[in-house]
């Protein structure tokens, strides 16, 4: 499609440029916007069409005859019908309204958008006429205008593919209708105008610059609260996709016996596990439903949720042989609700690093706003993911987007509120070091300078020895003997009291004759030298 659209972009300039007295200046040449956004508009709905054509033709040749309609046109009018499908566009049918349609199928008309968006920014030259960067020390208002205007011209770029690309599906819808299905004319240019919308802004921002550039054309607190929500979706996402797995691995057997009782032969069977490919995207969101907590429905009266499963008839689809059999649910499976809270933990750690709050009381706000936006967006995937077939039984399946999104909202709300005001205070506390830190450290640096050059002219020891202490530390106790205790000791206290009592005796009585006995409290028994060893009185710490 690239190609066709570079062919498309040079053409009128080669044919410009031998024109007589026609410049071939690229400004001159230059198409405006709205053109470029028609012309891509117009390729993608053709490569798109062509694709699906192909798709429908291969299953009308392998399916029985009239099963998709008389001849080649029934063949283009399905896969009309195709189209319209992959962007939600619902049908009316006579016993009711078909609105369960393969959210996996939208990855086509997505991923073609999304290209001719590029070639639309590339053909405008837009990232020419409004660079992502300015110079260093440009002024903030400068700065803040650049990014104003860049908003402008991704909205400009988004409406210029969208309209044209609505008003061609509106065309397409027309001529899909027939005596059976006939498509909502509404629908189809409203999901076909946001869709181009989507990827046509998100195109043209990313050619203006890098993914983080794209980022910061939103203000702080918005670019906080869409990374937050985005993270928060992405692991309910992630955990939603793991149970579809899990289930599917226990009950592989119900889903091989389903496709056996189907038979749809080789060819079929492509058809048949393509179409369940294309379901998967509504499976994995009715199991993050069911993470939740409000879980979903197949059909009226019945209910997939944590707190107990009640099915009835199902459809012969055999993806849904993984689903769980009627009745109560393991207590194990309750721990999946601690989910939305981890989710909604990571969520707020992300808000608070983004931006945080000079306010303690703030960040859990913001937090708490994550929360609700992220239920707002799995509200809007539970009613993308569901809807009837027909009427009756069959007009109910899929989750409630009003219980999913109020679910989500509280538990990642609360979850993202705590980590955002723990987050958000951790980071307040070591801003506030950080100045403190930063003033000592020229002064820890200046000590160390001046004693290493005193250690060079002699001032100090380049290499200090510890101080000796006691003969209790452990780096005096291999060199000093240590006095033994015996078992005879006597009490220090009244021996000290003893001899300071004899010391204070007066001069003038007569002496004691008797020798003083030796003290036989402590004695050294590694004294082999008559007496002459010094040794410390491990006691005399406690007399005066």
């Amino acid at each position: 499609m690239t190609a066709i659209l570079d062919q498309l972009r040079a053409a009128p300039r080669s044919v410009l440029g031998k024109l007589p007295g026609v410049s071939s200046d690229d400004d001159d040449s230059r198409r405006p916007l709205p053109v470029s956004g028609m012309l891509a508009a117009a390729v993608t709905l053709g490569v798109g069409l062509a694709a699906l054509t192909t798709l429908t033709l291969v299953g009308w040749i392998a399916a029985p005859r009239g099963t998709l309609g008389a001849g080649l046109p029934g063949v283009f009018r399905t896969a009309a019908q195709l189209w319209l499908a992959a962007h939600h566009a619902g049908f009316a049918i006579p016993s009711g309204r078909v609105g369960l349609l393969p959210l996996g199928l939208t990855i086509l008309p997505a991923v073609l958008l999304y290209r001719a968006g590029r070639w639309m920014a590339r053909d405008a030259d837009l990232r020419l006429r409004l660079p992502a960067r300015l110079p260093k020390n440009s002024p903030k208002e400068q700065a803040g205008a650049r990014r104003k205007a860049q908003l402008v011209v991704v909205v400009q770029a988004g409406v210029s593919l969208a309209a044209p690309y609505a008003l061609l599906a509106g065309l397409i819808a027309l001529v899909a209708s027939n005596e059976i299905t006939q498509p909502f004319i509404g629908e189809a240019l409203l999901s076909h105008f946001v869709l181009a919308f989507l990827a046509g802004s998100l195109a043209t921002a990313r050619m203006i610059g890098p993914w983080r550039v794209m980022l910061r054309l939103l203000p702080e607190r918005v670019r906080a609260l869409t990374v937050g929500t985005a993270v928060a979706t992405a692991v309910l996402l992630v955990a939603g996709l793991a149970l579809v797995l899990i289930a599917f691995v226990l009950n592989f057997g119900q889903v091989k016996e389903l496709s056996d009782v189907l038979s749809p032969g080789f060819v079929g069977g492509v058809l048949l596990a393509l179409l369940q490919l294309l379901y998967l995207l509504n499976a994995v969101i009715w199991a993050f439903s069911y993470i939740a907590g409000p879980g979903f429905a197949i059909g009226a009266d019945t209910l997939v949720a944590p707190t107990g499963v009640q099915l009835g008839t199902v459809p012969s689809l055999p993806l849904l042989g993984a689903l769980p059999e009627s009745g109560p649910v393991p207590a194990l499976m309750m721990a999946v609700i601690a989910v939305p809270f981890a989710a909604g933990a990571v969520a707020g750690v992300m808000v608070a690093r983004i931006s945080p709050s000079p306010s303690y009381e703030a960040a859990p706000l913001w937090g708490f706003l994550t929360g609700v936006s992220t239920g707002l967006v799995a509200g809007a995937l539970a009613a993308l993911s569901g809807g009837p077939i027909g009427g009756g039984r069959l007009a109910a399946i899929g989750p409630s987007p009003w219980e999913v999104a109020l679910s989500v909202a509280l538990e990642v709300g609360v979850a993202a509120g705590i980590s955002a005001g723990v987050a958000n205070l951790l980071l307040l506390n070591k801003r506030a070091r950080a100045p403190l830190d930063k003033a000592a450290a020229p002064v820890r640096k200046a000590g160390a300078a001046i004693a290493k050059a005193a250690s060079k002219v002699g001032l100090a020891e380049s290499d200090p020895r510890p101080l000796p202490g006691h003969w209790m530390d452990a780096t005096e106790a291999d060199t000093q003997e240590i006095p033994v205790i015996r078992d005879d000791w006597q009490d220090e206290h009244a021996s000290a009291e003893a001899e300071t009592l004899a010391q204070a005796r007066p001069r003038l009585a007569e002496p004691d004759p008797s020798p003083r006995p030796p003290r036989k409290d402590i004695v050294d028994e590694s004294d082999d030298r008559g007496g002459h060893v010094i040794y410390v009185d491990p006691y005399a710490w406690d007399r005066d």
